[in-house]
């Protein structure tokens, strides 16, 4: 059965490569420059004269969809990168606002974050949605054969007869030929640019076509060539002059990013005169090298650095100039512990096997996503109750006594502009979590588990100062006694509740019962010793106390629970526990209140009798088939829920 099933997924894996590949075989094409304007150019011309930053927007809006409120959201970004929303909103806008011809156009993006923020993982992401993009109908890419910046065929047409091209086609024609395409222009064609030949490009960045990328390093051994090219030693001889543009070699980053992205990491390590040309090269489209004109490039540039350097950058009064003439888009870390719970999720999904095939108890990762959340969240003089509060309302969940104004304020960050750009990254987490599963003699990690290799993780940390480390051990015992400690009785809870399922309807109608005689203030047998007494007020409280119902709210609930129950026995419909969200949440408690000495017979020395330990086993079931335990850490949660009750 399961060779068939392997068989399968073999031949289903083949069958979405062949239908990739159908779906992404592009058409090349090759003529000359005279083919090109009579086949090419009257389909398509706004395509054809798409700039760098038009032909990004085009390929963004083919993955973009709106959501309900107008928001463009791009499922470029979706499965690899999350809780970070924002930052990829005004990547979008910035765009946008590029490809319509604004002045955001002529500036650099910069992204600045954190380390292991996501900065990388964006720009990856558009690098790769050009490449597919370019094998598509919609973007297909044309240039002069040959050229060694891939330009545009269009820059063949003489400056005189551009006004014509826009009065027939409707585009505008920006750029002139480069000096290599000029020279071979001459030399091999006689001037007859209707013979130039030209073809379809793809953007590939390890063909460093369209996409270039730079890296800083020793900057006393850096050189402008990385970026720009040098002189070809070995073609001078050839060609008999340095001059000659085709002994100049075209290896530089700028040149490989010609019609698309050039990438620049760590960009304000770079020295002074890099950082000078690429905004030269951002705001006029041209750079300027030795024995040449201005060689014109449209690309977009975008550039990324930590929060260390940047701030280093500001400090330094020359630098002026060059901040404004970048666009900064923070790309903080997220503050929604759900969000950080899936990129660990997907760094474990693409970690090697070992890994992958470790059992994790259901509230791993979101535990250790609400400590790094906590060491982001900057606390100042808050209480604890504070940081939870923040936590919460930062996961979008209902917290009691917030109203819409405090959760604007808090996920505005109106008091703490700063929140997410420190703290505990992703990788730190993922590091933690591995020397957990490799010091685990069982294949399942729970949840203490983790929690206690981040403890060790902190203390083991050189990098990190006392006074965080002492932090960052009270923000573990604040996610395990806040979080965690809710979280896994809740699960042991519901479990618990569906094997004692009868002993809970009893106890709902036994509630109807006494509310309905306390409303009509009359009296109630007793099922015992059959004599009539008052409704019990001490139970009647002690199952509303549960769910937060005040002494001055009983009477409306009480109410409220009645009217629901006559308007199911008016449809002919049971009223069950799943008749009263509020009222079965409360059954839930009370009865869970009520069996704890059960919980306590499982890690009691006693042997606990037959019916118990069905029960018993019956939850532990239950959490495996339901809430995403295994067998082992069903235990551990049972064992640490009765190690709770004890000490209540």
């Amino acid at each position: 059965m399961q060779d068939a099933a392997q068989a399968g997924g073999h031949d289903g894996f083949l069958h979405s490569l062949d239908l990739f590949t159908r779906q992404h075989r592009a058409g090349h094409w090759a003529g000359t420059f005279g083919d090109f304007l009579a086949t090419i150019l009257p389909a398509a011309p706004e395509r054809v004269a798409r700039s760098s930053h038009q032909y990004i927007w085009d390929m963004m809006r083919a993955t973009c969809l709106d959501d309900a409120g107008g928001t463009l959201r791009c499922s470029l970004f979706a499965d690899d990168l999350f809780g970070i929303d924002e930052a990829l909103a005004r990547v979008v806008d910035y765009f946008k606002a590029a490809a319509a011809g604004s002045e955001v156009g002529r500036r650099l993006l910069l992204l600045l974050g954190p380390p292991s923020g996501g900065k990388s993982t964006l720009v990856i992401l558009l690098k790769r949605g050009l490449e597919e993009y370019s094998h598509t109908d919609d973007g297909a890419l044309y240039a002069i054969a040959g050229c060694p910046v891939r330009e545009s065929p269009l820059h063949l047409v003489p400056h005189t007869m551009r006004a014509a091209c826009r009065n027939t086609y409707g585009i505008d024609i920006a750029g002139d030929i480069c000096p290599h395409c000029r020279a071979r222009l001459e030399d091999g064609f006689d001037g007859d640019f209707m013979r130039m030949p030209v073809e379809r490009v793809f953007i590939s960045e390890a063909g460093r076509s369209g996409i270039g990328t730079y890296a800083p390093h020793d900057p006393t051994t850096a050189d402008l060539a990385d970026l720009v090219g040098s002189v070809d030693l070995s073609k001078v001889a050839q060609y008999g002059d340095e001059g000659d543009p085709r002994a100049w070699s075209w290896s530089g980053a700028v040149y490989a990013a010609s019609r698309g992205v050039l990438e620049m990491i760590e960009i304000l390590k770079v020295k002074r005169e890099f950082l000078y040309l690429l905004l030269t090269l951002t705001q006029e489209k041209n750079v300027k090298v030795a024995r040449f004109p201005l060689i014109y490039l449209d690309e977009t540039i975008l550039a990324h650095t930590n929060l260390a350097e940047f701030r280093k950058f500001l400090q330094e009064s020359e630098n002026e100039a060059l901040l404004d003439r970048m666009v900064i888009i923070q790309v903080p870390y997220t503050l929604n512990y759900r969000e950080e719970a899936r990129i660990y999720r997907k760094l474990i999904s693409s970690a090697a096997p070992a890994f992958r095939d470790v059992h994790l108890d259901p509230h791993v990762l979101h535990a250790a996503a609400v400590f790094a959340i906590l060491s982001r969240i900057q606390d100042g003089d808050d209480k604890e109750a504070e940081l939870v509060r923040k936590v919460r309302i930062h996961a979008d969940e209902e917290v009691d006594g917030v109203n819409r104004a405090d959760i604007r304020r808090v996920k505005e960050k109106e008091k703490a502009p700063d929140e997410g750009l420190a703290g505990v990254s992703p990788r730190f987490v993922i590091n933690a979590l591995s020397n957990a599963i490799i010091g685990s003699n069982q294949k399942s990690l729970s949840t203490m588990d983790v929690l206690l290799a981040l403890k060790d993780a902190i203390e083991n940390d050189a990098r990190i100062e006392a006074r965080k480390k002492r932090k960052w051990v009270d923000y573990l015992v604040l996610t395990r006694k806040d979080f965690y400690n809710r979280w896994v009785k809740q699960d042991v809870h519901k479990a618990l509740f569906v094997s004692f399922e009868g002993e809970a309807l009893e106890l709902l109608n036994k509630y109807l019962d006494e509310v309905e005689a306390m409303l009509d203030n009359r009296t109630v047998k007793d099922p015992i010793t059959n004599e009539e007494r008052r409704p019990d007020e001490r139970f009647l409280r002690a199952v509303e106390e549960k769910i937060h119902i005040s002494e001055s709210g009983k009477q409306s609930f009480r109410q409220e629970v009645v009217r629901k129950a006559m308007g199911a026995y008016k449809r002919g419909v049971k009223f069950g526990l799943d008749s009263h969200i509020q009222l079965n949440d409360a059954v839930q408690q009370y009865l869970f209140e009520g069996r704890r000495d059960v919980l306590r017979l499982v890690s009691s020395s006693k042997r606990p009798d037959d019916d118990v330990r069905t029960k018993i086993s019956a939850v532990e079931k239950r959490l495996v088939d339901e809430y995403g335990y295994d067998a082992h850490s069903a235990r551990e949660a049972l064992n640490y829920v009765t190690t709770l009750l004890a000490q209540e």
